[in-house]
């Protein structure tokens, strides 16, 4: 009789292939093509504002942001662009709305692209050959940013309202004129506040071109809110291998944009996961408090860099199994606690020593991974 094998099942290392895009230059980060899906955010600060905008954008750079963007509505702001591009350790896109000549101003202070919104800037289709010819000059991209809340009236008349056609026809419309003048140095958004009719859009556009792509669900809510509507419409389009850059958007300090933008990318195998905490839900046979547990643990090791898995459990019914799976891992029950390590049980120490005793073990471990090279920004499967 032959044996069969109990061991674990292969899994599956990503969801999808990459939709083939062209590839442009963001300043030092690379959007579309085979790079690495990047993390943006926007500052909240006033642009003019100088010292108060480079703090942000260094707050964002230590939170793992790789593009940040800069509102531009004034001359002032204007003003303020080239010393923010040139101390900035991330490339700054600036984000021009209403009025062309902050184009011109933005490419000439050195920003590492320009966001335009071709339903809010008047007169906007009669200077795409002077901004193509700028932008060319300076090897400065142009993102090409539709909003639901700001479409062109002409289409909004034609569509009744922002529906995913219109949303790619807008989009298409400028690229249409940028290419006039051969310019295709470009990227693309369309964002909407609904999940739903976003991740239509970005199919139908997915489909019309191979230009990089902007992921964003626009005015996203809340924190919790808008983590969810992220993460939601992110994931459907990311498993589906559309995307290649992406903002979370929230009502929130823009830090937590960046931290929910790389979550989902990690949880999607888009980036190299680095710690994460698998915890049970707590039910009734759990015999600690493993949310105590879980929050603390998780306090201990904030900011651990490498790709760590700790299981901490509640229970024997699932615990012993996803603490032996985990790189290092609690099964907990009866006022004590069995420590894994690489499926291995180490030890047996008392409720009250878990935490210590697992912090403790992740540094060991993680040091260990340090001395091998574990740590990367780079994803761990391939994105071709």
């Amino acid at each position: 009789m032959t044996a069969i094998s109990l061991g674990m099942p292969d899994v599956p290392t990503k969801l999808a292939d990459r939709r083939k895009s062209r590839q442009i230059q963001v300043g030092s980060v690379p959007v579309g093509g085979d790079a690495p899906v990047s993390v943006q955010s926007m500052t909240t600060t006033r642009t003019s504002d100088i010292g108060a905008t480079l703090q942000q954008i260094a707050e964002l750079t230590a939170s793992g942001c790789q593009i940040v963007r800069v509102a531009c509505p004034t001359q002032d702001d204007a003003d303020a662009l080239p010393i923010i591009a040139r101390k900035s350790q991330i490339p700054v896109i600036a984000d021009i709305h209403f009025q062309p000549k902050y184009v011109f101003a933005a490419i000439d202070a050195g920003c590492a692209a320009v966001r335009v919104n071709p339903g809010n800037i008047k007169q906007f289709d009669d200077k795409v050959k002077e901004i193509a010819k700028a932008a060319s000059a300076a090897g400065v991209p142009i993102r090409i940013g539709v909003n639901a809340g700001s479409l062109d009236k002409r289409l909004l008349e034609k569509y009744g309202k922002a529906t995913p056609e219109a949303l790619v026809e807008s989009a298409l419309w400028e690229a249409s004129l940028f290419e006039e003048h051969d310019f295709r140095d470009i990227k693309i958004s369309v964002k909407h506040n609904d999940p739903v009719v976003m991740v239509n859009a970005y199919r139908l556009l997915a489909q019309k071109c191979d230009y990089p792509l902007h992921l964003g669900v626009t005015e996203a809510g809340p924190a919790f809110q808008g983590t969810i509507k992220s993460a939601v419409a992110f994931g459907a389009l990311l498993a589906e291998g559309i995307g290649d850059t992406i903002r979370v958007s929230l009502s929130a300090p823009p830090a937590e944009e960046v931290k929910v933008g790389i979550q989902i990318l990690e949880s999607l195998n888009l980036r190299q996961r680095r710690l994460e905490i698998v915890s049970c839900p707590s039910c009734g046979r759990a015999q600690v408090d493993v949310y105590k547990l879980a929050d603390q643990v998780s306090a201990g090791l904030e900011g651990m860099e490498v790709p760590l898995r700790v299981a901490v459990m509640g229970c024997v019914v699932n615990g012993p199994g996803e603490a032996r799976e985990a790189d290092l891992g609690v099964a907990s029950g009866n006022g004590k606690g069995q420590i894994f390590v690489k499926g291995e049980v180490i030890k047996t120490v008392p409720e009250a020593k878990i935490v210590e005793t697992l912090i403790e073990e992740a540094m060991k471990i993680a040091e260990e991974m340090e001395a091998a090279g574990a740590v990367s920004g780079e994803p761990q499967v391939s994105v071709s």
